[in-house]
């Protein structure tokens, strides 16, 4: 028999969806930021994001000639960091919620494909309601059959 969420877990789980879906939408923006970073660096345009610079608040400058905040590493720094955290919010909502392990390197993939975050975080936060709203329902129903496993 699969492991089910415990009932004592809920409000737990509750709250583990909220900063698993913050983060998933945080991630993905960054992501899609760093996907712009590397179109405008690595292809024939050969630019980066530089902030504050002598060209203005936000600036393409030709590759190697960042004078101000290189804006292109910072999005690379934070999106690496803030995957971490992603993770982080994947492995707390997969713990409580008792699932297998592929379902959590289903979610982890999530922030690492271009728009893949906000799809995953869409049929993940749907599904950790409706599992919810089964086992609470089942509860209610039969106290005495629904066990804390």
């Amino acid at each position: 028999m699969a492991l089910r969420p415990r009932l004592s877990d809920f409000p737990k789980i509750r709250g583990a969806v909220k900063w698993y879906r913050v983060s998933s939408y945080v991630t993905g923006t960054l992501l899609l930021l760093l996907v712009l970073e590397m179109v405008l660096k690595y292809t024939p345009i050969q630019r980066e994001i530089e902030l504050g610079g002598s060209q203005g608040l936000l600036a393409l400058v030709p590759d190697g000639t960042v004078s101000a905040i290189n804006l292109s590493t910072a999005i690379l720094i934070a999106h690496g960091w803030l995957y971490v955290v992603y993770l982080f919010a994947d492995f707390r909502l997969w713990s409580f919620m008792r699932w297998p392990f592929l379902r959590f390197i289903q979610i982890a993939l999530g922030g690492v494909v271009p728009f893949l975050s906000f799809i995953v975080e869409h049929f993940i936060t749907r599904r950790v309601r409706l599992e919810l709203a089964e086992l609470e329902q089942a509860a209610a129903a039969a106290p005495s059959e629904v066990t804390n496993h």
